[in-house]
C-alpha cells in the first residue's frame, strides 16, 4: 500500500496542560521549529487555550484542534462545548474517544460515535481514538476489540465524511507509561484498522485513511514507528509539550 496516497499527520495532544499564557509561549517556539514540515502539524489544546492557539497559528502551517466535543448542538449541558462553538473559533480538528475520556469521564463506543458524527456534520475533522488495555492484549482480543471500536465509531458516517476522519490507535497500556508498542505491534493493529475500514467502505477509501499511532511516541522511537507502511502519523502526548521534541517527531514523519 502506498503511503503517498495518504496525508501524514502529527498531532500534539496537550491534555490538561498549559495556561493560555504558557500556550502562547510554546506556540512561539513551535512555529519556527516545524515551519518546513511536509506532514500536517496539529496541536490539540485545552478549551481555554483555543482562542490563543488559533490566533497564534493563523498564517502558519500549524492547525488547531480541541480535545473533546459534545454531541448536541446546544442545550442544558453545563460545562460542555458544541461542534459549532469550536468551528466558530476557527478550530479544525477534535480528539474524540481518548482512553482518558473513556476511563475517567464515562465515554462509551456509542458516545464516541455520536460525537464523531456531530463533529463531521459541523465540518470538523475528528481524530477518533481506539485501543486495548494490557489485560485485553494479554487475552489476545486486541484485533477484535479495535475492529469493534472502529465499526461503532464509524456507524452512520458516509464515505464522503470518512475523508475527514483520522483514526488513532493508542494502546491504553502505552499512554503516559513510557511503554511503547513495538513498531511491529503498531503496524499490525494499524493494518487491522485499515482492513476493517476497507470492509466497510472499500479498498480505495481504506488506502486514503490516515491512521496514527499514539502511546508514548517520542523522538527516539518515532522514526521506526513512522517507517511502517500503515502508520501514517502520531497522536503525541508528553513530547508535544516540548517544542524541540515535537519538532523531531514532525521531522521523522516528513521522512517516513
Amino acid at each position: 500500500m502506498d503511503k503517498q496516497n495518504r496525508k501524514a499527520i502529527i498531532a500534539g495532544n496537550w491534555k490538561m496542560n498549559k495556561t493560555a499564557t504558557e500556550a502562547a509561549a510554546l506556540i512561539d517556539e513551535l512555529i519556527p521549529a516545524v515551519k518546513d514540515a511536509t506532514c500536517e502539524v496539529v496541536i490539540c489544546v485545552p478549551f481555554t487555550d483555543l482562542t490563543t492557539a488559533v490566533a497564534k497559528c493563523k498564517g502558519t502551517n500549524i492547525h488547531v484542534g480541541a480535545e473533546n466535543v459534545h454531541f448536541e448542538k446546544s442545550g442544558a449541558f453545563t460545562g460542555e462545548i458544541s461542534a459549532d462553538m469550536l468551528v466558530d473559533l476557527g478550530v479544525e480538528y477534535v480528539v474524540i474517544g481518548h482512553s482518558e475520556r473513556r476511563q475517567y469521564f464515562a465515554e462509551t463506543d456509542k458516545t464516541v460515535n455520536k460525537r464523531s458524527r456531530a463533529a463531521l456534520a459541523a465540518g470538523l475533522k475528528p481524530i477518533i481514538c481506539v485501543g486495548e488495555s494490557l489485560t485485553q492484549r494479554e487475552q489476545g482480543v486486541t484485533e477484535e476489540l479495535v475492529r469493534m471500536q472502529t465499526k461503532i465509531a464509524l456507524n452512520g458516517v458516509t464515505a464522503e465524511e470518512l475523508k475527514n476522519v483520522v483514526i488513532a490507535y493508542e494502546p491504553i497500556w502505552a499512554i503516559g507509561t513510557g511503554k511503547t508498542a513495538t513498531a511491529e505491534q503498531a503496524q499490525e493493529v494499524c493494518a487491522a484498522i485499515r482492513k476493517v475500514v476497507g470492509e466497510l467502505y472499500g479498498e480505495e477509501a481504506a488506502k486514503g485513511l490516515t491512521v496514527q499511532y499514539g502511546g508514548s511516541m517520542n523522538p527516539k522511537n518515532a522514526e521506526e514507528l513512522l517507517s511502517k507502511p500503515d502508520v501514517d502519523g502520531g497522536l503525541i502526548g508528553g513530547a508535544s509539550l516540548k517544542a524541540e521534541q515535537f519538532a523531531v517527531i514532525v521531522d521523522a514523519a516528513t521522512k517516513g
